[in-house]
């Protein structure tokens, strides 16, 4: 994929610069709200090492009050439409806004309707079963309990339980974002009988298996597809960093209420294009609609920094004083590794607390491209758009395991009070919460965008373990290893 076409970084001493646009766009974030972090952020000489310190800040920063934090979110916002770029291979580079100028790419839309009959309750698979019902209310109630998830999960779930009707979305198509991520509720809203439109990379392979998926399913699936005579999974897809004007064209041509769901993933520098992609057409395609026609959702990873409830903090305390945490070896460990290993996860009190669990091996890049979703999500809930955002719990998809010190963490995690799901489980739990939202939606903040956040959170246990989740990965690595080969 060209790093000079499309969604680009902006050219800094003649390259592409990753490190100085991020950098920039974390201190333009902080410069109004705490300019002493701001200008900390400006000097740090070592980012793809030293970045871990500020994308902390930009949480903790913005917890005195909401307004504090929405600016954080609409000064980062600001900043990266006005540094990342469109380049144009036959021009100098342009602004972010200049896609939407380009003239659209011809694509028709194709509809793939599905031949089964619709679920009609909601069930979610777990360790070789499919609890629904009680089972499903008893498996909550006992994440809830082990520290999995927040308290909140068991209401949002019960909506959905005792609403199945709300399971199709009636009157509302959820445009899928990076259609075959495994996170995305893509294949479980079709199973349900909702409409989806499918947007991802044209690439043949991909799509026929989303397509097979369709067929085989009870929803309603539509998709852009270029004009021609190959078959449909040649022709099939949209590329959010080349061809934005296309895409957002043809999601703006949609009939009825839809919500955009950003579930965009890859790897490096590409993750912050495509994820800028995605919010300049969420904006440009709000334009192109009626008020209240246009809701979004996104999916949070675990693996970043986030305040959380006096509850959570109260759970780890406690944790950490069991002496089923092992004290015997604590000590020796903490020593040996100078205070590295098995530290606290918050000092007693705090409140809220501020979860660290970010994980190094996925890098600044990622964590930007996360923060892009967070702020996007604050500022449209703030404006009265019907927001979906969830954090998810950690899951063994395949770019997780893909990274053998990863799989290794997660292979040992269980055995620090964090469990890590399994991607069936994840997408299945986290697209009830979607339905559940669009259903119920649009609702007032809680009160700060960190409640928000919070609200139904399914975290793994990460934010109520009793250590730092980085001072005990490793062990789990050296735990897990064997059972993650």
């Amino acid at each position: 994929m060209s790093e000079s076409t499309g969604v680009v970084f902006p050219l800094v001493d003649g390259k592409r610069s990753t490190t100085a646009t991020g950098r920039g766009i974390v201190a333009d974030a902080l410069r109004s709200v705490d300019p002493i972090g701001a200008a900390a952020a400006d000097r740090e000489t070592s980012w793809r090492v030293g970045y871990l310190i500020h994308f902390r800040r930009l949480v903790e920063a913005g917890l005195p009050s909401a307004d504090a934090a929405l600016s954080i979110a609409r000064n980062g916002l600001t900043s990266l439409h006005s540094r990342m770029q469109w380049g144009d291979p036959d021009a100098a580079d342009a602004p972010l806004a200049a896609a939407f100028g380009v003239p659209p790419a011809p694509v028709r839309t194709e509809e793939v309707r599905g031949t089964a009959d619709p679920e009609t309750e909601l069930s979610v698979p777990y360790q070789g079963d499919r609890l629904s019902g009680d089972a499903l209310r008893r498996r909550v109630d006992e994440w809830i309990s082990n520290g999995v998830a927040e308290p909140s999960l068991a209401e949002a779930i019960q909506d959905v339980i005792d609403h199945p009707e709300w399971l199709s979305l009636p009157g509302t198509t959820v445009v899928v974002l990076g259609a075959a991520a495994e996170m995305g509720p893509l294949r479980s809203l079709l199973r349900w009988g909702a409409s989806v439109a499918a947007v991802d990379l044209p690439r043949p392979g991909l799509w026929q298996h989303l397509l097979s998926d369709a067929h085989r399913s009870a929803g309603r699936l539509l998709l852009p597809v270029r004009v021609g005579e190959e078959s449909l999974e040649r022709r099939a897809g949209g590329d959010l960093i080349h061809d934005l004007s296309t895409v957002a064209t043809w999601i703006g041509d949609l009939d009825g209420r839809i919500v955009l769901g950003n579930y965009v993933y890859a790897d490096g520098a590409i993750n912050v294009r495509v994820s800028s992609a995605v919010d300049a057409l969420t904006e440009h395609v709000r334009t192109l609609r009626a008020p209240g026609e246009v809701g979004m959702s996104f999916l949070a990873t675990p693996t970043d920094v986030f305040a959380v409830p006096r509850e959570a903090v109260e759970a780890s305390v406690a944790a950490y004083g069991d002496r089923r945490v092992s004290k015997v070896l604590r000590g020796p460990l903490r020593a040996l590794s100078g205070g590295r290993l098995l530290t606290r996860n918050y000092a007693p009190g705090e409140d809220p607390g501020i979860n660290d669990s970010v994980v190094t091996q996925q890098g600044p890049n990622y964590l930007l491209a996360k923060r892009i979703q967070r702020w996007r999500a604050a500022v449209a809930r703030d404006g009265g758009v019907n927001v979906s955002f969830h954090i998810a719990p950690p899951t063994r998809t395949r770019s997780v395991i893909k990274n053998r010190a990863l799989a290794a963490a997660y292979a040992g995690a269980h055995r620090f009070g964090i469990e890590v799901f399994e991607p069936g489980t994840s997408n299945t739990l986290m697209a009830a919460l979607l339905v559940r939202d669009i259903m119920t939606g649009p609702r007032p903040s809680l009160g700060h965008p960190w409640l928000d956040e919070a609200d139904a959170a399914v975290h793994g246990g990460l934010w109520r373990t009793a250590y730092e989740p980085r001072s005990a990965l490793g062990l789990a690595a050296l735990l897990g290893f064997g059972a993650s080969r």
